[in-house]
């Protein structure tokens, strides 16, 4: 996920974020409401106003099930806990932040293989019928966005040994691509650095 944060902090230096601004790695707390805080992988806050915040997962193989339901999990608690603190002042005068979500999937036989699912009490939504895990998690991110979990969400696939990342790798769906992705994500910060100026 190295290469995707160089662009996205290249990117957001282009549209007038200093990357003084920008943190990774450090200074990547962010108060919750359900807990006292949580690490995201980009943070952007211009003059004490948080901009925005950026998740970056990259589940792999072989135990794409358990992965895919942590993820789920762990990407909805985090937006119910930010969104929350948000609505009691955890970020003091801030407009509401933008946040993003970007999935990078390995493309594998066996993360596009169908997946059964049980149903020994109530049918699951229909979508998730024979669905492999490529298209869970498709379907997931679109999800997150439709239901305003996140302000935009970007799913990528690329095999394990792609060397040349972020050149080599394929995006399923137009409405995740990463051009959606950072033209929101620049769109937002610009326009936060324009209305500053």
């Amino acid at each position: 996920m190295d290469g995707f944060s160089r662009m996205i902090v290249e990117l957001l230096t282009e549209v007038g974020i200093e990357e003084k601004n920008i943190f990774q790695r450090v200074s990547v707390e962010l108060p919750g409401f359900y807990r006292p805080t949580k690490e995201w992988d980009i943070v952007i806050v211009v003059d004490g106003a948080l901009i925005a915040a950026i998740e970056l997962k990259s589940p792999i193989g072989p135990s794409f099930g358990n992965n895919f339901n942590n993820r789920t999990e762990e990407a909805l608690g985090t937006a119910l806990d930010i969104w929350t603190a948000y609505r009691e002042g955890a970020f003091c005068t801030s407009p509401a932040p933008w946040l993003g979500y970007l999935l990078l999937l390995e493309d594998c036989p066996e993360s596009r293989r169908p997946v059964g699912v049980r149903e020994p009490h109530f049918p699951v939504f229909p979508e998730f019928h024979d669905a492999s895990y490529a298209q869970r998690y498709e379907l997931f991110c679109r999800k997150l966005v439709r239901e305003r979990q996140y302000n935009s969400a970007c799913f990528i696939t690329a095999s394990h040994d792609s060397s040349n990342l972020p050149q080599n790798y394929q995006e399923p769906a137009e409405d995740l691509s990463a051009a959606q992705f950072l033209s929101q994500l620049l769109n937002h910060a610009g326009g936060v650095i324009h209305t500053k100026k």
